[in-house]
């Protein structure tokens, strides 16, 4: 039932007509509850909400697989114009983005272009900018474009997915520049040659992924609603002395948001993922996709007041 749900949601958000719809009628029905808003600017009197509830931020401007090099540019001006108003506006607040934003599929060099004049931004600011992770056949790319950046850029993370098999080598290899991760379990539909099909070995796959990060000594972002991960990574921690300074954990915007507030409560570091822009179905339904519970999460955040 778990891989007809993920099929069927996955399915919906390859759906032209009801991403166009979505975009016409949607974006003031999910601002506010999934998504900040269909633009930066929109979103940050949520984003000051969160912050003054202890609550630290990082947005993503949706929208992804870009074929054109002026949308391309036109993504790398909004992403500047955003680190500059997080700055100004004294948001605590990081940036997420896809490499395919920016012309991963279009041009390498563009890309490197792109995402060269973001870096300068970030550093001058002091603002985290996260290299988000899509599909396998992009994995290698993206981890290229990050290895190159962080030989010259601190202001530079990146996303590693549980449920691919290769993640563990990409880690290992990853030591060498002691990163800043962030730990999803992946949301892409892969082939059973390029990941594990069933959720229990995805599972399994995470802690363990989490364990060789911590004690790695990378600085983490744990990003999973599940309550076994969750309380899996404050064992790890106790049991190893991992200080709450070295790891963090990161959920969705509109859900589960007393399980966030209660992280802070205990100590931890809980960061909110806030998308923003028209783009917002697509990513809605691969996030129902992921986790048959998180429907029930998001219906709560749709509904509330």
């Amino acid at each position: 039932m778990e891989a007809i749900t993920r099929d069927f949601f996955l399915f919906l958000s390859k759906n032209n007509l009801l991403n166009n719809i979505a975009k016409k009628r949607g974006g003031s029905f999910a601002a506010g509850k999934i998504i900040g808003g269909t633009d930066f600017q929109s979103s940050i009197k949520f984003i000051k909400q969160l912050n003054e509830s202890g609550l630290l931020v990082t947005v993503d401007h949706l929208g992804e697989f870009v074929d054109s090099e002026e949308v391309t540019r036109e993504r790398t001006a909004e992403c500047i114009e955003t680190i500059e108003l997080i700055s100004r506006e004294k948001l605590d607040s990081q940036v997420s983005l896809k490499m395919t934003s920016l012309g991963l599929d279009i041009d390498h060099k563009l890309v490197i272009e792109n995402m060269t004049k973001i870096l300068d931004t970030a550093e001058k600011h002091n603002v985290m900018v996260t290299i988000d992770m899509e599909d396998e056949v992009r994995c290698q790319a993206t981890l290229d474009i990050f290895s190159q950046f962080k030989a010259k850029y601190s202001c530079i993370s990146t996303v590693l997915q549980a449920y691919l098999y290769r993640t563990e080598k990409d880690l290992r290899d990853l030591a060498q520049y002691k990163p800043f991760l962030r730990l999803v379990k992946g949301a892409y539909k892969e082939s059973p040659e390029v990941a594990f099909p069933e959720k229990a070995d995805v599972d399994e796959n995470y802690k363990k992924l989490i364990e060789q990060s911590l004690l790695n000594g990378n600085y983490t972002a744990i990003a999973s609603h599940d309550d076994q991960i969750i309380e899996y990574t404050k064992m790890l921690a106790k049991k190893h002395n991992i200080p709450n300074t070295m790891f963090e954990f990161q959920m969705l915007y509109g859900m589960r948001s007393k399980t966030q507030l209660e992280l802070v409560k205990q100590g931890y570091k809980m960061r909110v993922y806030v998308p923003y822009g028209l783009d917002w179905y697509g990513y809605f339904m691969r996030r129902l996709a992921e986790r048959p519970s998180n429907i029930a999460f998001a219906f709560k955040g749709m509904v509330k007041s």
